[in-house]
């Protein structure tokens, strides 16, 4: 799977879980498993106690990990930003940069690491290399701090996505 691929699977797991989300997830794992192993370590940590969760269950354990706990929001712009008018700006380009590319927008805000994955997969490289090391792993850098003690699944989950990133892109 090329990288392209595996951010579009990246996003999908940052989705509100729905019935094929492990499907998902053991097709991310087994494309990582065969490329990076420091991101399939920690990927292989998330997958293992999300098998045996049932699909409600997966869903409360996503909204309290990213919806109920405020340094875990995937809205990457507010993880660099807060709510100072920057992230506005933020937001705005990022629209631009959906539509440019013709990437649908779901309801959630266009700062979202969903949209942001999704749109990495189809930037150019320099393009790529430089949203990844100024916005996306700096935000995962900080999500991934907020959760050094009392790890879940999705605390992996996070993990797994900035070793995979950072085996791609410069991030100091």
């Amino acid at each position: 799977m090329d990288a392209k691929s595996i951010y579009e699977q990246f996003a999908k797991l940052f989705e509100y879980p729905g019935e094929d989300y492990r499907t998902n997830a053991e097709e991310c794992l087994t494309a990582l498993q065969g490329e990076h192993s420091e991101a399939s370590e920690s990927f292989e940590e998330f997958c293992a106690p999300i098998r045996s969760l049932n699909t409600d269950d997966l869903r409360e354990l996503f909204t309290r990990t990213f919806d109920l706990n405020p340094m875990c929001t995937l809205e990457i712009g507010w993880q660099l930003y807060g709510e100072d008018y920057q992230r506005g700006e933020f937001l705005v380009k990022m629209r631009e940069q959906l539509r440019e590319y013709s990437l649908r927008e779901s309801g959630e805000l266009p700062d979202h690491l969903t949209h942001a994955l999704v749109l990495l997969a189809h930037l150019e490289p320099d393009e790529a290399a430089e949203f990844a090391g100024g916005y996306l792993l700096p935000a995962l850098d900080k999500m991934r701090t907020s959760w050094r003690e009392n790890r879940n699944a999705f605390a992996a989950l996070l993990e797994s996505a900035f070793l995979r990133l950072r085996s791609e892109y410069p991030y100091d």
